[in-house]
C-alpha cells in the first residue's frame, strides 16, 4: 500500500502517465469521421510523395478509358477494376512497410531488407495478376476490333458513366495532391479542390446527361449542393474552393462525354 501511495504522489510518474495518455489519444481516432479523414490523408501522402503510385494512377486512367472500347460485361469489368485497385493497394502497403522499417532501422539490417523485399514482391505479384487478367479479358476481343468499337461505348451508358466517375475521382485526387504541395502556394491558399464537392457535381452532371426526369435532376442538384455546403460548414474548405470543385467536376464529365460522342460522330 505504501509503494502504491508513493507512486501516486510522485509527480514525475504522474507526468509520464499524462504524456502516455496524450500520446495514446493522438494515435487513436476519436470517431468514425476522423478515421476517414486520416485514411484520406494517407492516400494524399502516398499520391503526393510516391512516384510509382503517381504513375499507376495515370496508367489506371488510361486503361479505364481503353476499357470503354471493349464490350465488357459486369463480371469482366468488376474483375478488371479489382486488378487495378489491387495494384494500387499493394503499392500503398509497400510504402507503409518501408516507412515503418526506415523509422526503426537507421543502418543496414538483413531483416529490414527482407521486409522491404517481401513488400515489393507483393506489388510484383499484383502486377503479374493484372497482366494475366488483361490477357484473358482482352486477347480475344482485340482481334475483333474494327472501326465500330466506339459503338460499344454508346451501347453501355452505365459502363461509360462508371468509367467517367472513376476517371474524375482519380483526376480530383491527383489535383488535390498537386495543390497541397509546397510549390503551389496559390492553389494552397484558395483553390485546393474538395474531393466531396468534385465527385458530387460530377455525379450530378452524369445524372443530368442520362436522366429525363425533372424531379431526379432537381434532387441530384440539391444533394450536390448539400454535400458541398457540408464541407464549408465543417470548415474543411472555403467557398472559392467549393465553387472551383463544382466547376471542375462538371467540366471533367462534360469533356469526357464530348470526347466519346465526338469520336462517334467522326466514325
Amino acid at each position: 500500500m505504501k509503494k502504491q501511495d508513493k507512486q501516486e504522489d510522485n509527480p514525475i510518474l504522474e507526468e509520464r502517465n499524462e504524456e502516455k495518455q496524450k500520446k495514446d489519444e493522438r494515435l487513436k481516432n476519436k470517431n468514425f469521421i476522423d478515421s476517414w479523414k486520416n485514411a484520406f490523408k494517407g492516400i494524399i501522402y502516398a499520391t503526393t510523395t510516391q512516384q510509382h503510385i503517381k504513375q499507376q494512377l495515370i496508367i489506371a486512367i488510361i486503361v479505364v478509358i481503353i476499357s470503354l472500347f471493349f464490350n465488357l460485361n459486369k463480371a469482366e469489368f468488376l474483375c478488371f477494376l479489382f486488378t487495378i485497385v489491387l495494384i494500387i493497394f499493394a503499392e500503398m502497403v509497400n510504402t507503409a512497410i518501408e516507412t515503418v522499417v526506415d523509422l526503426y532501422v537507421d543502418v543496414y539490417h538483413p531483416k529490414a531488407k527482407i521486409a522491404k523485399d517481401v513488400a515489393a514482391g507483393g506489388v510484383v505479384i499484383a502486377t503479374i495478376n493484372a497482366l494475366i487478367v488483361a490477357y484473358f479479358l482482352f486477347f480475344d476481343k482485340i482481334a475483333d476490333i474494327g472501326l465500330n468499337f466506339i459503338e460499344n461505348v454508346a451501347n453501355t451508358p452505365s459502363h461509360l458513366a462508371f468509367s467517367v466517375m472513376i476517371t474524375v475521382m482519380i483526376a480530383a485526387l491527383a489535383l488535390i495532391a498537386y495543390a497541397k504541395t509546397n510549390r503551389h502556394r496559390g492553389l494552397n491558399n484558395k483553390f485546393v479542390p474538395s474531393g466531396h464537392a468534385t465527385i458530387a457535381f460530377a455525379a450530378n452532371t452524369i445524372i443530368w446527361i442520362l436522366a429525363n426526369n425533372a424531379v431526379i435532376l432537381i434532387l441530384s442538384l440539391v444533394m450536390a449542393i448539400l454535400v458541398s455546403e457540408s464541407r464549408i460548414a465543417a470548415k474543411e474548405h472555403k467557398l472559392s474552393e467549393i465553387i472551383f470543385s463544382a466547376c471542375l467536376g462538371t467540366a471533367l464529365v462534360l469533356i469526357a462525354y464530348a470526347i466519346v460522342f465526338g469520336v462517334m460522330k467522326l466514325i
